[in-house]
């Protein structure tokens, strides 16, 4: 997915030679199966991208050899920016393929809460991939890698690199498309609280739930996927409101808006969306929740539906 932020041609200091939208991942599902021998917790989820992200941009920095790293945006402050921030991670990774990370700098513009539930840092370091293989592609040799590249950053960074509605298995690593999605208007709110993804697994009461159910062929609209929806869950829930109770806050202040069609937590939390007819819909329960929680993050957006 490209952000149609500009690119020039240039090479001048300063010059933005290419740019990458890195989409909120939102978990419509997420089923806990199990816990293997290493700790990891298998799962099952389907997934999809909303039109809300970060953006990821090359800048035309002649004689650096290795990219330094910039950030800005609402929720810039804090974000580390040294050598273990998953972008510059993913640009290392890009090199030791045999991709060449000379002459520029890269920008995170970050629009997203951090470490809220949405993708975040593994986006990031999806979109960095995407956009490394356009202005440093990789050898011939090597021009398969990006996925094997993904796996070694993060059990979520492979399904971000694709960006596209999936179903996600095993520890997220088995990667299905879910074909007959419809467009979602929906609504996310974050209230600003952070959370710890392996304190949330750890908080788990069990581990052995049964899989999503089948999924039917296709959904007519945003509305029948919701009722299928109302059939699953997301096991994570419980634990991360024990931990953090104003995500019940923000689950019921999303479920009481009018015309919320479903209303859960994503991911390990402690963002919540809320699912909408129509964008006008999603538009109004933005702009009343605003007015009644202005210290919440809210947004009003969309997730692309799939053949």
């Amino acid at each position: 997915m490209t952000h149609p932020a500009g690119k020039t041609k240039g090479a001048d200091s300063g010059a933005v030679l290419g740019a990458e939208f890195a989409p909120a991942k939102i978990n419509l599902a997420l089923h806990v199966t199990g816990r293997r021998a290493d700790g990891y917790h298998e799962l099952d989820s389907l997934v999809v991208f909303a039109g809300i992200g970060d953006t990821i941009e090359a800048i035309a920095e002649p004689g650096a050899l290795t990219p330094a790293l910039r950030i800005e945006g609402p929720f810039a402050a804090g974000l580390d920016i040294g050598p273990d921030n998953l972008v510059l991670r993913a640009a290392r990774a890009h090199q030791a393929a045999g991709g060449a990370i000379g002459g520029f700098g890269l920008r995170l513009i970050k629009n997203l809460p951090v470490a809220s539930g949405i993708g975040g840092g593994s986006a990031d370091a999806a979109a960095t991939l995407r956009l490394l293989g356009r202005i440093a592609p990789l050898p011939a040799a090597s021009a398969t890698l990006p996925d094997p590249i993904a796996a070694t950053l993060g059990a979520d960074v492979p399904m971000c690199l694709r960006s596209t509605p999936l179903r996600a298995t095993g520890i997220g690593d088995r990667l299905t498309p879910a074909r007959g999605l419809p467009r979602l208007p929906m609504l996310l709110v974050n209230p600003r609280a952070a959370v710890s993804t392996p304190a949330i697994f750890r908080a788990l009461a069990r581990a052995d739930h049964a899989a999503l159910p089948d999924l039917p062929a296709d959904f007519a609209d945003a509305a029948a996927l919701a009722a299928w929806l109302h059939g699953t869950r997301n096991d994570l829930e419980a634990p991360a409101i024990a931990t953090l109770p104003v995500i019940a806050d923000g689950i019921a202040a999303v479920g009481a808006t009018e015309h919320c069609l479903l209303a859960r937590m994503s991911g390990s939390g402690a963002t919540v969306f809320g699912i909408y007819p129509d964008d006008a819909s999603a538009a109004r329960a933005a702009e009343r929740l605003a007015a009644a929680h202005p210290d919440w993050w809210i947004a009003s957006t969309a997730a692309e539906g799939s053949d």
